[in-house]
């Protein structure tokens, strides 16, 4: 008589041991798939940072593939099609995202620049103009000062300007932007401020100092400005002077700038050395 109670026993801790079986495969299961979405995301992560903008990009859309509902995976390949100088098949990609729901605005800004780093400026004003003016972003100002600029609507661009540099810790670049269109404008007392500006928020920032020189030099003024430089940097600043002067018809100053160029950099300078053979050359032969 004991042998059924004995068996319903059993079946009932077969039963329980499955249960449980189970419920720890399930837990495995569940925390494997975390697991690995950790990984794919410091994978991606790195992609989208330090890794190879070709791989990139392989890597992102052998993913997007596997995963065609990851808007995640669909930004890092846009992204990276940037990164690999493809941006206008990033800019189809992003085109993708923001037609999905749960696109942001930030994509769209991220869209734009990808258009303008094509040169498709029209269709960049178009997707900017769309996105709201409560979305106040450095990257979005950014982007609408150079689409200000490209119209040559300097009040809107300076005034863009203007609010991105105010929107990060780091302005330089902007600053530099900013001064690089002052320069292109011929307001060179301007642009001589702004690259001066941007150089006191990043010293190392060398077109700023290279800007710097030709604002100067465009206002005859030819000695280097006071800012930290390494004796490279000098020489080629130097020459950068020494071509703004020849150019404005200052050749005996240039000349000398152009020997102190090759006379500063600490290895041979050939770009500044066959210039000033070409000018000797040509002084003799006049």
């Amino acid at each position: 008589m004991r042998h059924p109670v004995l068996f319903a026993l059993c079946i009932s801790s077969a039963s329980v041991l499955s249960a449980c079986q189970k419920s720890a495969d399930a837990e495995v299961a569940r925390a494997l798939q975390s697991v690995n979405a950790i990984d794919e995301t410091n994978l991606s992560d790195v992609m989208l940072t330090v890794g190879d903008p070709s791989e990139a990009v392989n890597y992102f859309k052998r993913t997007s593939d596997e995963n065609p509902d990851r808007i995640d995976l669909k930004r890092g390949l846009a992204k990276s099609l940037v990164r690999a100088k493809r941006p206008a098949e990033g800019a189809v990609v992003w085109a993708s995202i923001v037609a999905l729901p749960e696109a942001t605005d930030d994509d769209r800004v991220e869209q734009a620049d990808a258009l303008i780093r094509a040169n498709d400026w029209k269709a960049a004003e178009t997707v900017l103009n769309h996105i709201p003016p409560t979305h106040e972003t450095y990257q979005r100002y950014r982007l609408e000062a150079m689409v200000a600029d490209s119209n040559k609507d300097w009040k809107k661009a300076d005034s863009f300007y203007e609010i991105a540099a105010s929107l990060t810790t780091t302005p330089s670049g902007v600053l530099n932007n900013w001064g690089y269109s002052k320069l292109t404008r011929g307001d060179y007392p301007g642009a001589e401020k702004l690259f001066a500006e941007a150089l006191t928020q990043n010293s190392k920032l060398f077109t700023a100092k290279n800007n710097l020189v030709l604002a100067r030099a465009a206002q005859r003024k030819y000695d280097l400005p006071v800012v930290a430089m390494t004796q490279t940097e000098r020489a080629q600043l130097l020459y950068t002077a020494a071509l703004s002067a020849i150019k404005q018809g200052d050749v005996n100053i240039g000349r000398g700038l152009l020997q102190d160029a090759v006379d500063t950099h600490p290895q041979h300078f050939d770009e500044a050395a066959r210039a000033l053979a070409a000018l000797d050359a040509n002084v003799a032969k006049g």
